[in-house]
């Protein structure tokens, strides 16, 4: 069975759960922008591949070349059509041979989902099938994929129950972060305007991070921002040599070399990664022990 890539938007690729793990060997973990969503996806169809397709904001379209599939979207606020008609979103559907699949930008988000009931033929490497764009391995030869490209699949997976399709709720409030290895470096009125302004996510968002515009310029009177490198984490709001500040996110580099104020908790990062551009975010500090209550 195989799908033909007619459209695709900057940054559609194959993921999987990722590759913790790896850092260590320089490679970050990959997987989905949005975790949750990406877990839901997979649980409509009961029994779904572990790679599916992530798809940016200006959406994706596709063909089904032969044999049928089924397959769930989620993730984001998308527009989608099968054949031309519109269906709901996010939702469960079989396509037959010769359906074409249009996925169009909607109201909300970032990232959308695509899982199927058949594995994605393509290679596992170090453990997984998830693209990283930052090395350019796995996924579909290590790259984007663009129009043209043929995925093909392998056997249907047995069948299983998939749950009522349902709207996804969206947590609201401030982003919560745990304070970073470097805060205590940072003056603690520079600390509390951190947490009392609110910042605003810029057009400069990637697979790596999402840099962040400093309206009210809390970080122009730092210090010198910058060290000696060290191993960062996704959710690390890490402080640039200008003052800008940066969310680190699932392709990030192994090191870096500038200050970490503070880091998203586990439980937060897939609102932040959905947020798009001129959307306002605030930080709300919070204990590792909740931060851990929270991802539990």
């Amino acid at each position: 069975m195989t799908i033909r890539i007619v459209r695709a938007g900057p940054l559609t690729t194959i993921q999987d759960a990722g590759r913790p793990g790896q850092l260590r060997h320089g490679i970050s973990a990959s997987g989905p922008m949005d975790r949750t969503s990406f877990r839901r996806a997979g649980g409509w169809l009961g029994a779904a591949s572990s790679a599916g397709i992530e798809f940016t904001q200006a959406g994706l379209s596709f063909l089904v070349e032969d044999e049928g599939v089924s397959c769930a979207f989620d993730g984001g606020d998308f527009t989608l059509k099968v054949d031309g008609v519109s269906q709901l979103w996010p939702t469960r559907v079989v396509l037959g041979p010769g359906s074409v699949v249009d996925i169009l930008p909607g109201g909300a988000g970032n990232y959308g989902y695509i899982r199927f009931d058949r594995e994605i033929d393509v290679p596992v490497v170090m453990g997984s099938r998830a693209t990283s764009s930052i090395a350019g391995l796995g996924g579909f030869d290590g790259r984007a994929l663009g129009k043209g490209d043929v995925l093909r699949f392998g056997a249907a997976l047995a069948p299983g129950r998939a749950p009522h399709p349902h709207a996804a709720e969206v947590a609201a409030g401030p982003i919560r972060v745990t304070w970073g290895i470097h805060a205590d470096g940072f003056d603690p009125a520079i600390r509390q305007r951190f947490v009392e302004e609110s910042f605003v996510i810029s057009n400069q968002i990637d697979r790596m991070g999402v840099r962040l515009t400093d309206r009210a310029n809390v970080f122009a009177g730092a210090g010198i921002l910058s060290l000696v490198s060290d191993a960062v984490v996704p959710g690390d709001v890490q402080i640039l040599g200008d003052g800008t500040p940066i969310v680190l996110m699932r392709d990030h580099q192994p090191t870096g070399g500038y200050p970490r104020i503070a880091t998203v908790v586990t439980a937060d990062l897939d609102r932040l990664a959905q947020l798009r551009p001129g959307s306002e975010v605030r930080f709300e500090p919070i204990t590792v022990a909740h931060a851990q209550e929270l991802m539990r």
